[in-house]
């Protein structure tokens, strides 16, 4: 039995760090008409393999769903370095604030 429960606590954890970038916007009754609207862009209805702010989205009349294409750095030098986002790639750069050519390498990201 505690070994049941160990398990379902560890895939909670799991769950929850990997939905950690996602989220869903519900669409008030008649709000939505041509598509869904994101940071001011109108997107089609259905999947949007890749927003121009890096998001994988599901866009219906009842609600717009989001997942970040990236994960994001949490364990490195923040004294040393600095994140700078990179929306080419859908990525982050980690490198050092007083020259951004040297790369810090970060130690675990989310996401």
């Amino acid at each position: 039995m505690k070994s049941f429960l160990a398990f379902l606590i560890a895939m909670g954890v799991l769950v929850t760090l990997g939905d950690a970038n996602c989220w869903t916007k519900i669409h008030k009754p008649g709000e939505v008409k041509n598509g869904c609207m994101l940071n001011g862009k109108l997107y089609p209805f259905g999947l949007i393999e890749r927003t121009e702010d890096c998001y994988r989205c599901s866009c219906s009349r009842t609600e717009m769903k989001c997942c970040s294409l990236f994960s994001t750095p949490v364990a490195y030098d923040k004294k040393k370095c600095v994140i700078i986002v990179n929306r080419k790639r859908c990525d982050y750069d980690v490198v050092e604030k007083d020259d951004s050519s040297k790369h810090c390498f970060p130690q675990a990201r989310v996401g």
